[in-house]
């Protein structure tokens, strides 16, 4: 694994290879070359390691419950309300939106699916970091736009909302998307724009979020 992810991001010859993964000489050629021969890593013409052929057929067939559930809820979510429909997952001190449905046309809110947003702003990032562990809670904190208190409201009420917060002009509701233990996983997230959901969004939208993210859960 060290050697696949010293090459994931840039090719390498065996001396950065080495460099990066701390591995003796010939262990680190050992392991790059049973790599290579099972299609993991190939080496181009200029004798550097790169991600193989194998790796994205097998990621091809990898399979995840939470975007497997995401495809049936959101779409169902978005429908209801007219808005636009994500959901995030946190990476450390980031967000990232791993699915979305989109209404079909008017003005909206679009996320891309991979974009990465900070964990100080909005109601997606008040959802992650209610129920994030303590560490991950203070260095939020320590930047964000909203405080503990906010966070302690989010976690009695069971949802959050924001209003030109992330972003001038939208408004959004979020709640907590939890696993078969009662882990929160996710927040799945409701935005567009002020004049359509309201400076209150929560009032509004809350019931069919939360009623969404027991979807969720029931499928996981």
């Amino acid at each position: 694994m060290a050697v696949l992810h010293a090459v994931a991001n840039e090719p390498c010859g065996l001396a950065e290879l080495c460099s990066r993964t701390g591995l003796p000489r010939a262990t680190a050629h050992r392991l790059a070359v049973g790599l290579e021969v099972h299609r993991l890593l190939r080496r181009g013409s200029d004798g550097r390691w790169r991600p193989g052929a194998a790796l994205a057929e097998l990621a091809g067939g990898a399979v995840d419950p939470l975007l497997e559930a995401a495809a049936v809820v959101l779409p169902k979510l978005r429908d209801v309300t007219g808005e636009s429909v994500q959901l995030y997952r946190r990476d450390g001190m980031q967000r990232i939106c791993i699915a979305t449905a989109e209404p079909p046309s008017g003005l909206r809110d679009t996320v891309p699916v991979g974009t990465a947003m900070p964990m100080t702003a909005g109601s997606g990032a008040k959802v992650l970091a209610a129920w994030a562990d303590p560490a991950t809670q203070r260095a939020v904190l320590a930047e964000a736009v909203f405080g503990e208190r906010t966070l302690l409201e989010v976690t009695r009420r069971g949802w959050a909302q924001s209003v030109a917060e992330r972003e001038s002009g939208v408004a959004s509701v979020s709640a907590p998307v939890r696993d078969a233990q009662g882990n929160v996983v996710a927040a799945i997230s409701v935005s567009g724009p002020i004049d359509r959901m309201g400076r209150r969004p929560g009032a509004r939208w809350a019931a069919d979020l939360l009623a969404a993210a027991e979807a969720l859960q029931n499928r996981l």
